[in-house]
């Protein structure tokens, strides 16, 4: 490969694109999820539906093709549109990333509110890394007590998508950790400085 500027950024996009690949072969490894987790065997025959497609695809070309598919977890069924945010900035690189997202519903449906609350501002574009962070704040809410309805979540997505509303600016990722840990000890869940949220 030449040493040039498209070499370099071919590399560059080589390993992002490789370290995506290994973070989601980590996430599909966990077993300590807190969602109830979608059948391996089901998701395994939603990605065959997605091959006709070409990677990377946006949420909108997702959800045109397969958004009437519906996804059985172990606490009810849900339609991919109600997963995948209808939207031309969220993309997946591959079947595997639409996987990952949607194996844990509430955290996917909060994604989808936020990311296509921020679709539309004009001067604000919500990078990869701010997603991840986001994703992982509504991951670690959803951990914090399994038994109580994802309530971390839901209230987190409503204050996102409330500040996008009334500012037409994304918040930044550390702002939301410090609300989903003020939302934590106000509701008695031990929050540590050494924690994701303890911050």
């Amino acid at each position: 490969m030449a040493d040039d500027k498209s070499g370099r950024d071919k590399q560059a996009h080589d390993e992002e694109r490789r370290q995506r690949e290994r973070e989601i072969a980590a996430e599909l490894e966990r077993g300590d999820e807190a969602e109830p987790p979608v059948d391996a065997s089901e998701l395994a025959y939603f990605e065959t539906e997605l091959e006709p497609l070409a990677f990377p695809a946006t949420g909108v070309e997702i959800v045109s093709a397969v958004g009437d598919r519906e996804i059985e977890s172990t606490v009810g069924t849900y339609a991919i549109a109600d997963l995948v945010p209808d939207a031309d900035g969220e993309t997946f690189d591959s079947p595997d990333e639409i996987g990952v997202r949607i194996r844990r519903p509430t955290v996917a449906m909060a994604m989808k509110r936020v990311v296509e609350a921020g679709d539309g501002l004009p001067n604000a574009e919500m990078s990869r890394s701010q997603r991840d962070a986001y994703e992982r704040t509504f991951r670690e809410l959803a951990a914090i007590d399994a038994d109580d309805d994802d309530e971390g979540i839901r209230v987190m997505a409503d204050w996102i998508v409330e500040r996008i509303d009334d500012r037409e600016t994304i918040p930044g990722s550390r702002d939301v950790r410090r609300r989903a840990a003020k939302f934590c000890r106000a509701n008695g869940y031990e929050v540590r400085n050494d924690e994701w949220l303890g911050i």
